[in-house]
C-alpha cells in the first residue's frame, strides 16, 4: 500500500498528460470538427488548436497541476509555438500528408527486405552499394502488381535510356558515398586524396 500511494500522484499525472495527447490528436486529425459538422481546413483546425493551447497555458498557473505536469506542459507549448507556422498546412492540400507514418512504413519495408536477403540488421552498406535504387524498386513493387510485373516493365525500357539513367544513378551514388566518407571516415578519405595527388605529381611534371 505504501508503494502504491507513493506512485499514485505520478500515475495520475501521466493519465492527465495522456488525455491531453489524445485531445491534440483528435483536433489535428479533424475528428472533433467532423463530429461537430464543421469543415476541416487549415483555418478551422488552426483556430480550434490555438484555442486548446490557450486553455493549456491557463493550466500552467493552476495550483492543482503538479510540478511534473507543469514542466511537461511548458515544454509542449514551447515546441508548439516554434512549430506552429508549419504545423497546420496539410488540410488544404490533398497531396500533403498529415503524418509521416506512410514514409516510416516504407523505410521499414526496405529494411525488412534487406534483412531477409542478407540476414543483417545494419543496412548502411546496402544503401551505399545500391543507392536510392532500393527505394525506387520498393515503390515500383508496391505500385505495380508485384515483383514479376515490375521486372516485365523494366525489360521494356530502351537500352540507351537505361544506360543514361544508370550513369545518373552512379554519379549520385558516388556523391553520397563521398559525403559518407567525409563525415565518418575523414582521416582515411583525406589520406587517400593525398596519396592520389602524390601519385599524379610523380607521373606528370610541374608546369613552368
Amino acid at each position: 500500500m505504501g508503494r502504491r500511494e507513493r506512485w499514485r500522484e505520478e500515475i495520475t499525472s501521466v493519465r492527465h498528460m495522456h488525455t491531453r495527447v489524445v485531445a491534440a490528436e483528435q483536433i489535428l486529425s479533424g475528428d472533433r470538427l467532423r463530429a461537430d459538422g464543421l469543415l476541416v481546413s487549415n483555418a478551422t483546425v488552426g483556430q480550434r488548436f490555438d484555442a486548446w493551447c490557450a486553455r493549456l497555458r491557463d493550466q500552467l498557473t493552476n495550483t492543482s497541476v503538479t510540478e511534473t505536469e507543469r514542466r511537461c506542459l511548458a515544454h509542449f507549448l514551447h515546441v508548439t509555438d516554434n512549430m506552429r507556422p508549419q504545423l497546420i498546412q496539410c488540410y488544404d492540400l490533398r497531396s500533403l500528408p498529415r503524418t509521416n507514418n506512410d514514409m516510416e512504413g516504407f523505410i521499414r519495408a526496405i529494411k525488412t527486405r534487406y534483412r531477409r536477403i542478407s540476414g543483417r540488421k545494419n543496412w548502411n552498406r546496402y544503401l551505399l552499394r545500391y543507392g536510392r535504387r532500393v527505394a525506387y524498386y520498393e515503390a515500383w513493387v508496391r505500385l505495380a502488381d508485384g515483383a514479376r510485373d515490375s521486372d516485365a516493365r523494366v525489360r521494356q525500357v530502351p537500352h540507351e535510356r537505361w544506360r543514361i539513367v544508370r550513369a545518373e544513378q552512379r554519379q549520385c551514388q558516388e556523391e553520397q558515398l563521398k559525403q559518407y566518407r567525409v563525415r565518418h571516415r575523414r582521416t582515411q578519405f583525406l589520406a587517400g586524396l593525398e596519396g592520389r595527388w602524390a601519385e599524379a605529381t610523380q607521373r606528370t611534371g610541374l608546369l613552368p
